[in-house]
């Protein structure tokens, strides 16, 4: 996996789908979708739209509906690792709809390989990647046209790690910690937030599994991989 080649590419500059695609949404979509899997969720399905997740859950009702900001009507929870730590979702469908992790994966549903990534998950998606990447791979930047500096460094990070397995975490997530998006989420901007959910998006390598987004029957779904969670998935919070 030595000198793999990496390319960091915003959505709007994503002109045909890549062969291997890293999307990277660390506040909060995908350290979210790590902590649906942890609370048990079998599967995430990444919707277009609101309105298609509205319709997806009319159709089954017992799937799960979670989207950005606010609660809102027909949605069962909101894009916040620290309000969704304590579901529990065993066996569920989740289906996710945010403002720019969901709609990174979308935009390379087309690649031979999607993964949905954020700090939590680093080390197993470099893991993944040094035994499936081949020679180059395309790492989505979601946040802010590929600008938002957390996903940005957590993309090199990965990028870094998967060349290098002790690489050092501490600069990408200082970079991290310091970003519009941390800086919004901890002085209350957004809406749908935990106090905590800052410290949550910044945990280091939390959950063992890297997550896999693949077509099925014409919807993006995302599965972590390995299927079996190793119990330490599931521990309670760490206090910070």
């Amino acid at each position: 996996m030595s000198g793999m080649y990496a390319r960091f590419l915003g959505i709007p500059d994503l002109v045909e789908a890549p062969s291997v695609a890293v999307v990277v949404d660390v506040m909060r979509a995908f350290t979210v979708a790590a902590w649906a899997f942890a609370r048990g969720a079998e599967k995430i399905v990444l919707a277009e739209s609101l309105d298609d997740a509205l319709a997806l859950k009319a159709r089954h009702p017992d799937w799960v509906t979670l989207k950005d900001g606010p609660a809102a009507p027909g949605f069962d929870a909101v894009n916040s690792p620290g309000l969704l730590r304590s579901a529990d979702l065993g066996g569920r469908t989740v289906v996710q709809k945010t403002t720019a992790g969901t709609v990174g994966a979308l935009a390379v549903k087309e690649a031979s390989l999607v993964l949905c990534a954020s700090f939590v998950v680093a080390e197993a998606t470099a893991r993944l990647l040094r035994t499936r990447a081949g020679d180059g791979v395309t790492f989505v930047v979601t946040g802010e046209d590929g600008r938002a500096d957390e996903d940005l460094a957590c993309a090199q990070y990965i990028a870094r790690r998967a060349d290098e397995a002790g690489a050092d975490a501490a600069e990408y997530l200082r970079r991290a910690a310091g970003s519009r998006a941390a800086a919004e989420l901890a002085q209350g901007v957004r809406e749908g937030v935990h106090p905590d959910d800052v410290a949550l998006c910044l945990e280091l390598d939390r959950f063992p599994f890297a997550m896999v987004a693949t077509l099925e029957d014409a919807l993006m779904v995302l599965r972590p991989e390995p299927g079996l969670r190793s119990s330490a998935a599931a521990r309670s919070p760490r206090r910070r």
